[in-house]
């Protein structure tokens, strides 16, 4: 039999073809002008306009863009999924469509979702979500909740891919009540101002419930989350703004646990003053610990992660001629650079973050310690202290410590003094290593005798004396002649001891205790 090529189609067939391009058409359209008209209102991207953003042109392969096509108006279940490349890498992306039912979880939004994530586990790649969801879709509840395939598997999948594959949230809207989960488990959030949100109970909720009276913004805003919470680690003035900050930190990722970790040719550092002009010898004199670091790495190579939470404590990405570091300064513009509570949080997840895919870690210290009193007590400082440390003590990745000027206490093991088994623990000559700074030691040892001297000039001047003898046992030289420290230099010869120390470090072999995990009272 020939088949006739020519022949006009069976009277009784569809025309597939069309049919497909309808359904694609409007699959790719997204909601109606009324929602387009929305988030335009808002200062928003349409989902597809960011995923032109964020990815190399011509790279995007979609999966399940007809999802729902049978249904009137749910254009891909309000879901764009696939994967794409970001400067030639593979990266896979969950991206919601706020123009269709305002970008809430439907039963295949979960089901593509979840299929996504399996497919970047398949991949070996990053997971980029684009998250402007109104929350999962009351009405279809029983198809989305109950089931372990259901809703509660995206995020389980989220936890087992911790630490395996970056994963980046970047919040462009809502994402209330369960969905809130989603960027918590992410390694970075990035946040859009005065758009953006994540709360577990809406205001309405919460004053149904409480009474309690609250905005969106005051209840979960990105601004708040950035600086308060902690949930989030980059403010974003518009949708352009956060997602050039997502490609910013897949040049400091791997692609996986295993991966290696992105590497660019070396350059000078920014030009300005020398470290020994920046930093002081004055014990008690702030500076800005970000012009030292600016003058430290190479020029334009500075981000820093969760930059307007806990400042007192700044944790950053950057390189060093090249090579790819994290770094964990004090900010003594801030507090003094005391540590905190928060700024144990902060510290333990970023070296958690860096250890996870590899990243070597320079501490670079110049605190009192940690702060005291009633206050932080009830904050948890010591539980919240000890999990700051556990991180570091679980650090496999090479890391040196640096004494810029001071480090005191438990703020010594914080920045992963020698106590705390840094490859190498280097200081510069203004260094000052104790238990507690000169002060709060006199005090604590001589009180007594203090308050006894009647005259005020006499006790002045005993202090004083008292000060300075303390002072003498703190000399940097004699912790470097009894070698407590690796090496003393000069804060002009610091960029390149670190960038050979960390090419010797790289040969290191990332060694673990048998056991499953350490157990954190966190």
């Amino acid at each position: 039999m020939t088949l006739d090529r020519d022949a006009a189609p069976h009277p009784d067939l569809p025309d597939v073809v069309q049919e497909l391009k309808e359904r694609t058409a409007t699959a790719l359209a997204g909601g109606g002008e009324r929602q387009h008209a929305k988030i335009a209102e808002q200062g928003k991207l349409f989902v597809r306009a960011r995923l032109d953003l964020l990815l190399d042109s011509g790279s995007f392969v979609e999966n399940g863009l007809l999802a729902r096509t049978m249904d009137d108006g749910l254009a891909a279940d309000a879901l764009v999924t696939g994967t794409g490349t970001v400067d030639g890498r593979v990266v896979a992306v969950i991206a919601n469509d706020p123009t269709v039912k305002a970008g809430a979880w439907g039963r295949e939004t979960i089901r593509k979702i979840i299929r996504q994530q399996e497919e970047a586990v398949v991949l070996q790649c990053p997971l980029l979500y684009l998250v402007d969801s109104a929350g999962a879709r009351l009405d279809e509840q029983f198809d989305l909740f109950i089931d372990r395939h259901h809703a509660g598997r995206i995020f389980w999948n989220q936890a087992r891919m911790s630490g395996a594959l970056p994963q980046i949230c970047v919040l462009f809207g809502p994402s209330p009540a369960g969905a809130a989960y989603l960027p918590a488990f992410c390694d970075a959030v990035i946040m859009v101002d005065g758009n953006a949100s994540a709360f577990l109970g809406s205001p309405r909720m919460v004053e149904m419930a409480t009474g309690e009276k609250a905005t969106a913004e005051e209840m979960g805003g990105a601004r708040m989350h950035c600086e308060v919470s902690g949930l989030g680690d980059q403010l974003a003035k518009d949708d352009v703004e956060a997602l050039a900050m997502a490609r910013r930190y897949l040049e400091f990722l791997p692609d996986h646990a295993e991966g290696e970790v992105p590497r660019r040719a070396g350059v000078e550092p920014a030009p300005g003053k020398s470290l020994d002009e920046l930093i002081p010898q004055a014990q008690n004199r702030a500076f800005d610990v970000l012009k030292v670091l600016n003058r430290l790495v190479d020029e334009g190579s500075l981000f820093q992660h969760r930059a307007g939470f806990a400042r007192e404590l700044v944790t950053a990405f950057a390189r060093l001629d090249g090579r790819t570091v994290g770094l964990v300064a004090n900010q003594p513009m801030r507090k003094g650079g005391t540590l905190s509570s928060d700024s144990s949080e902060k510290g333990a997840q970023f070296v958690q973050l860096c250890d996870a895919y590899g990243i070597p870690l320079v501490f670079l210290s110049d605190t009192p310690g940690f702060m005291v009193g009633s206050q932080v007590e009830r904050d948890g400082i010591i539980r919240r202290g000890a999990k700051y440390l556990s991180a570091i003590a679980e650090a496999s990745v090479p890391r040196i410590c640096v004494v810029l000027r001071k480090s005191y206490g438990a703020g010594y093991m914080a920045m992963s003094g020698a106590t705390f088994g840094p490859d190498a623990t280097i200081a510069l000559p203004q260094a000052k290593l104790a238990i507690m700074g000169p002060e709060a030691a006199v005090n604590a040892i001589y009180l007594n005798k203090i308050n006894a001297i009647e005259d005020p000039d006499e006790r002045t001047a005993y202090v004083a004396a008292l000060r300075a003898e303390y002072m003498i046992n703190l000399d940097v030289f004699r912790a470097a002649s009894a070698t407590y420290l690796d090496a003393v230099i000069l804060g002009d010869d610091l960029r390149a001891e670190l960038v050979l120390r960390l090419e010797r470090y790289a040969r290191k072999d990332r060694e673990r205790l048998p056991r499953r995990h350490a157990v954190i009272r966190g």
